[in-house]
């Protein structure tokens, strides 16, 4: 059995497609909808919209299996997302990649497996529409043609959740991911019993770079503030813009003292970007940092409502 290898740009995957915050949400009528359309159309027993996460394939829309999800090691999909065209095995018995998996040797005893990697709208491999059956069965070019069109139906949906949550200036996540994903952290540090820290930060000053630069400079100025919080926050971080020139993070795994270093971190990268930019102005920044319990039930609103406040009196202290 060959274990399907990681993507060149793995790391980006994995952002985005946790972006999304899809990741074991109840089923959808917009992803139902494309797989019972390929279970018919095919004559399959087996249509799955399946995403690919670090090391699991998720289900989001299947007709034909009661699982879930399946390791990522023994996915067909994890090969599908390698490729920009449709991955085909016509018989996995007799192919030496498949043949001894678990999933042809067991239930459900693949033999015919086709899927259509899902891009993101950064060309990214987010899963698959993949169509399983039990015989081995070979596609017709109208097919292939047929999968790919109904795999394009699926990746629309993907992208109409993406454009709900990112900010479009900044393609950082809006409010409502930021939301999203806010709830989706909390629930896993839950399971982890790790704490986390939320950051809420307003930029100083910021009128006067509209006013005296304009409009097009402000928003050169918001997008190379989100671009910094891209490379100096981890992976496990989550960032968003929340509107005009506030924008928060939380930081999973830090205390109060931990996050105000990792701020101060990016105030620093913050300062050399204005010392090579030299654009007439400089960004910066203030924030107010609470710790959040994952233990404890508070809205997302009354802890940015919290750091909110915090911020407030550090922009004081700068203004006196």
């Amino acid at each position: 059995m060959k274990i399907p290898d990681k993507p060149s740009n793995e790391d980006d995957r994995l952002i985005n497609l946790h972006s999304l915050s899809i990741l074991d949400t109840a089923e959808e009528e917009r992803f139902d909808r494309v797989t019972r359309l390929a279970k018919r159309l095919f004559n399959v027993p087996i249509a799955i919209v399946s995403l690919v996460d670090q090391n699991r394939q998720w289900f989001k829309s299947c007709f034909g299996l009661s699982t879930k999800e399946t390791s990522r090691d023994i996915s067909f999909c994890g090969h599908t997302i390698l490729n920009d065209e449709p991955f085909i095995i016509p018989d996995a018995t007799q192919d030496k990649r498949f043949y001894d998996n678990p999933l042809v040797k067991e239930e459900p005893f693949i033999r015919f497996y086709a899927g259509c990697p899902l891009s993101f709208s950064d060309g990214t491999k987010l899963g698959t529409l993949c169509i399983i059956d039990q015989v081995p069965r070979n596609l017709t070019d109208e097919d292939i043609s047929s999968l790919i069109d109904l795999a394009q139906l699926a990746e629309r949906e993907l992208n109409a959740i993406q454009a709900a949550t990112m900010d479009e200036l900044t393609m950082i996540s809006n409010r409502r991911g930021f939301t999203l994903l806010f709830q989706h952290t909390i629930a896993q540090c839950k399971r982890d019993n790790t704490h986390l820290a939320l950051a809420f930060l307003d930029l100083n000053e910021f009128k006067p770079i509209n006013d005296n630069f304009g409009h097009a400079e402000g928003d050169k100025a918001l997008t190379a503030f989100a671009n910094l919080m891209k490379t100096c926050f981890r992976d496990a971080d989550v960032f968003a813009r929340l509107g005009g020139d506030e924008f928060a993070v939380l930081m999973v795994g830090n205390s109060i003292d931990e996050a105000k270093v990792v701020i101060n971190r990016f105030r620093q990268s913050v300062n050399q970007y204005n010392r090579e930019a030299k654009r007439g102005y400089d960004i910066s920044f203030s924030e107010g940092i609470v710790l959040v319990n994952p233990n404890k039930e508070t809205s997302i609103d009354d802890l940015l409502n919290e750091a909110d406040a915090k911020m407030y009196q550090q922009k004081n202290k700068l203004t006196r």
